[in-house]
């Protein structure tokens, strides 16, 4: 250790007594503006609002593994070594801090938090970690430039924070944007110029999409454009386009601007009346556009004027039995295009979303997980004719990755399968043992944790609960509740991509 000691002094010492030129202006302040992480957050903000989604992912990786790795270097470890920091007095007056910190030395925070984030935009965005790694290169070596730290307790952050970056992967994997495999399952729809024949209707209350009608009416100038204004009626509005669309002559087609539950609504009326479907996505999250490859309005207006699409499955549920009104429940089926569930899963996500923009997303997911275990219980049910006690069960139409606890995406929107995730409340210290699973990104070999592929899944006997949620919407549950799919119910137009 001594010779070690000695060479960080050394390298210390070196770094004090050079003089390059231009430098003096520059890594100072530099340094400064990463206190308390405040250049990487306001990065993380810009990519944030940007609307290119591996750049809002990148955000959100790069903000979770800053606050993950600022956590573990100034929190644990500097209180673990208590290392001093460097005597300064080599170091010129002009490049030393005007506030010296006053915490241990090993290891760097600042490399740490700038390593972590960018390292994290490079996993999602290649490019952009063209320009993060050099400016974090800068930040980690201004530490050293100005007196704060020797060389070792950068290397030790930088190390650190990279390490934390890589290890979101266990719970939040890279995701491929290229279109699910719903892209090559093609069917006929009709190739429509201009957005001549295509009903579009446009919920401005969701999301970005009021920012899109301007940019649709030039990319679509023939589409007839339907606005939903204030406290208007989305179903009835959408009716009306199904209506419309079913009594044009020539080629035709629906379409919707919003988000997942505006979406939902269009393209159920859809898959009933066998119209294909254009999805423009102009929500806050997008799940069921993004899963087919569509993240931008223009991938949507190049399917329609190219006449592109492909067949999608819809999830299924049917309802029997006295509802939560004590009335006899009609065995009308609901359909969902992502995600069903009953038990704490919904405020799971509410808690997820709300925190998710300080947080990251899942920084976000372990504190909400933790919050709404506090105050929930267990719903018993029987699940396919056993008796379970569950903190929540979650049926995704087709299978979402990653396979742990929160699902994020599809690859496959037309595999014939529901994708089954339930939280056992009946093992010993359930919820001590999720949380736990969960941070240590173990919940996959978990006995609390149970995930199967099924096409069919039958519920009966709910008790604690008298609802269920579907794309986020909250239905009345009967007494029993059949969940299947629909095989190929919908088609919709699709980016064609190699």
């Amino acid at each position: 250790m001594g010779r070690l000691q000695n060479l960080d002094v050394h390298l210390f010492d070196r770094v004090a007594a050079a003089q390059p030129r231009g430098l003096d202006p520059v890594l100072p302040r530099l340094g400064r503006s990463a206190n308390h992480g405040v250049l990487w957050l306001t990065a993380g903000a810009a990519l944030g609002l940007s609307r290119n989604r591996s750049a809002r992912r990148a955000a959100m990786r790069g903000i979770g593994s800053l606050a993950l790795a600022s956590t573990a270097a100034n929190v644990v470890a500097k209180q673990l070594i208590g290392r001093r920091r460097p005597v300064t007095t080599g170091v010129p007056v002009a490049r030393q801090l005007l506030h010296p910190p006053i915490t241990t030395s090993f290891p760097s925070g600042h490399a740490a938090s700038a390593a972590a984030f960018a390292t994290a935009v490079t996993m999602e965005s290649p490019w952009l970690g063209a320009a993060a790694i050099p400016l974090a290169a800068a930040v980690a070596g201004s530490r050293v430039y100005t007196g704060a730290h020797y060389p070792s307790d950068v290397l030790a952050g930088a190390a650190l924070g990279a390490g934390i970056a890589a290890l979101t992967l266990r719970w939040w994997p890279l995701r491929d944007d290229a279109p699910a495999q719903a892209a090559r399952a093609r069917v006929r729809v009709p190739a429509l110029p201009g957005g001549r024949g295509l009903i579009v209707v446009m919920n401005s209350s969701s999301g970005s999409a009021d920012s899109m009608e301007a940019e649709l009416r030039a990319e679509l100038p023939h589409a007839d454009l339907r606005v939903r204004e204030g406290d208007q009626d989305l179903l009835a509005l959408l009716a009306q386009a199904v209506a419309d669309v079913e009594s044009s002559n020539g080629d035709s087609a629906l379409g919707v601007v919003g988000g997942d539950g505006t979406v939902n609504a269009a393209a159920l009326l859809a898959a009933e009346h066998r119209l294909p479907l254009a999805v423009f996505p102009g929500g806050t999250l997008n799940h069921f556009a993004a899963d087919l490859g569509i993240f931008t309005l223009q991938d949507t207006v190049a399917a329609v004027q190219a006449g592109h699409g492909g067949s999608v499955d819809l999830g299924r549920v049917t309802s029997k039995g006295a509802t939560s009104g004590g009335e006899e429940g009609e065995p009308e089926p609901a359909y969902f295009l992502n995600t069903f569930s009953i038990g704490v899963y919904p405020e799971l996500v509410r808690a997820r979303e709300s925190l998710q923009k300080y947080l990251g997303k899942w920084p976000a997911l372990g504190v909400g997980l933790v919050r709404v275990l506090a105050t929930g219980r267990p719903t018993r049910a029987v699940i396919d004719g056993r008796e379970r006690s569950l903190w929540l069960l979650f049926a995704g139409n087709g299978r979402y990755d990653p396979p742990g606890f929160a699902p994020s995406f599809r690859q496959s929107l037309d595999d014939g399968t529901l994708d089954i995730r339930a939280v056992d409340g009946s093992h010993p210290l359930a919820r001590t043992r999720l949380i736990a699973a969960f941070l240590t990104g173990t919940l996959a070999r978990s006995r609390v944790y149970q995930a199967a592929s099924v096409s069919r899944l039958r519920i009966d006997g709910i008790q604690d609960t008298a609802h269920y949620a579907r794309d986020g919407e909250i239905s009345p549950a009967g007494s029993t509740l059949v969940l299947d799919k629909a095989l190929h119910a919908l088609n919709v137009y699709l980016p064609h991509r190699d």
